[in-house]
C-alpha cells in the first residue's frame, strides 16, 4: 500500500495519519532509517500526546503492510503486472520489471481510491497543516534510534507538492515512476509502458475490492459492499 491508502481511513486522526506515511518518508529521505515494529512498540510504552499517537500511526502502515503484500489479491495483480512489465521492456532481465510491478500495484490502488473521490484528496493533504514536521522527525529518530535528518524538510514539502494527484494521469505517473527509477538507481523508463500503466487501471479498479478485502469494509466505503467475483487473473500465485 502507499500514502493515501494506508491514510485516507484515519483523516480525523492528523498524528496517526502522518505515522501511517512516516515509513513511506523514509524510503525518500534516508532509506537507512528505519521504523521497526518491534522498536514502535518499545516507545509507545512510556510515549504520550502527539509523539504516541504518530507511533501508532506507524505501527498501523506496518500491519497494513504486513496483510497487503501476503494476499492472494496482490500475488495476482502484481505478478500480472510484472509480466506486462517485462514484455514492454524485453531486454531488461534485472530486477526492475518486478520492483515495477509491485509499486505500480500500489501508486495506481491510491489512485484509483483518489478518481473515487476527488475532494477526499484535498482532505487529506489538509490533515498535515495540524501535525508539526519537526517533532515528526525528533520522534522517528527516536523510534529508529538514528537521526532522520531531512524528514521535517520532506514532510513540509510533501504537502506543498502534493504529487499524489498525479498517479491519475497515465503521463503525469510515468514522470513520477522515473524520479523513482533515479533515487533506486535503475534505468529510466521509456515512453512505450504508458500503454502497460494505462492497462494497470482499469485491473486495478477492478480488483480494488480484494486489494483492499482484509480490512473492514466501512474502511474504504467507496468499495462496499465487497465483491465476490474471482480474480481477473484466475490462475493462482507463484
Amino acid at each position: 500500500m502507499n500514502y493515501y491508502a494506508h491514510g485516507v481511513r484515519w483523516m480525523d486522526r492528523p498524528w496517526y495519519v502522518a505515522g501511517t506515511a512516516v515509513p513511506d518518508w523514509l524510503s525518500v529521505v534516508d532509506r537507512q532509517v528505519r521504523v521497526r515494529s518491534k522498536t514502535t512498540r518499545q516507545y509507545l510504552e512510556t510515549a504520550e500526546g502527539h509523539e504516541a499517537e504518530l507511533a501508532r500511526g506507524i505501527l498501523q502502515h506496518l500491519e497494513d503492510d504486513d496483510w497487503f503484500h501476503r494476499s492472494h489479491a496482490f500475488a495476482i495483480v502484481s505478478e500480472r503486472l510484472t509480466r506486462e512489465f517485462r514484455q514492454a521492456l524485453p531486454h531488461d532481465d534485472g530486477p526492475r520489471p518486478h520492483f515495477l510491478g509491485h509499486i505500480v500495484t500500489e501508486l495506481v490502488l491510491d489512485a484509483v481510491l483518489i478518481a473515487r473521490d476527488p475532494p477526499r484528496l484535498e482532505r487529506y493533504y489538509a490533515v498535515f497543516d495540524e501535525v508539526d514536521p519537526q517533532v515528526i522527525e525528533t520522534t522517528v529518530g527516536a523510534i529508529a534510534g538514528k537521526p532522520a535528518t531531512g524528514l521535517a524538510w520532506f514532510v513540509t514539502a510533501f504537502r506543498h507538492e502534493r504529487f499524489l494527484s498525479d498517479y491519475v494521469d497515465s503521463r503525469r505517473l510515468l514522470r513520477r515512476l522515473n524520479q523513482v527509477m533515479q533515487r533506486v538507481k535503475l534505468d529510466p523508463l521509456p515512453d512505450h509502458v504508458l500503454d502497460v500503466l494505462e492497462r494497470a487501471r482499469p485491473l486495478i479498479e477492478t480488483e480494488a475490492p480484494r486489494l483492499l478485502g482484509g480490512f473492514p469494509p466501512q474502511s474504504f466505503d467507496l468499495f462496499a459492499p465487497l465483491a465476490d467475483a474471482p480474480l481477473a487473473d484466475g490462475d493462482a500465485p507463484p
